[in-house]
């Protein structure tokens, strides 16, 4: 059963999310991939989050470029940790997207990391932390891959 879901935007977001989705598959970690516009197809996405909890979900990580509202609108349905990944979609190169996601309103927190492949990276990594509180499998994946970083 997938702990993890993994959202998008748009199809077109596909390749930037990739590196998050290779490393959960590396790390062993069962993932969920859906794409949903919190703009095109809200409706979806309030069912979606609202409904993660039951389907096993415990993070979610959402991947947005531009406006990037899908990580903000997922966390105002739901209780469970979303961690934003902005994307370098727009002119501004992604610099949009991590303002719009990293300043939330109060009361709706999401998690931020860093624009781009190396957020993508880190956004698997932080959602397999958050899972290794609770099991251990997760645990040793991730000291296992920080002891081949320590390697390099």
């Amino acid at each position: 059963m997938p702990l993890i879901g993994v959202v998008i935007g748009s199809r077109t977001d596909e390749p930037l999310i990739q590196p998050t989705l290779d490393l959960l598959q590396q790390l062993g970690i069962q993932y969920e991939f859906n794409i949903m516009s919190a703009h095109r197809n809200p409706e979806r996405v309030r069912e979606y989050a609202s409904k993660a909890r039951e389907r096993g979900i415990e993070v979610i990580i959402a991947a947005a470029g531009a406006a990037a509202h899908l990580p903000g609108v997922l966390a105002s349905w739901t209780t469970l940790p979303i961690i934003g990944v902005p994307l370098p979609t727009s002119e501004l190169k992604g610099i949009d997207s991590l303002y719009s996601i990293v300043q939330m309103p109060p009361g709706v927190p999401v998690s931020c990391v860093g624009i781009g492949t190396s957020g993508a990276k880190n956004a698997a990594l932080l959602a397999t932390q958050i899972l290794g509180i609770k099991y251990q499998e997760a645990r040793n994946a991730l000291e296992k891959y920080k002891l081949k970083l320590a390697e390099q």
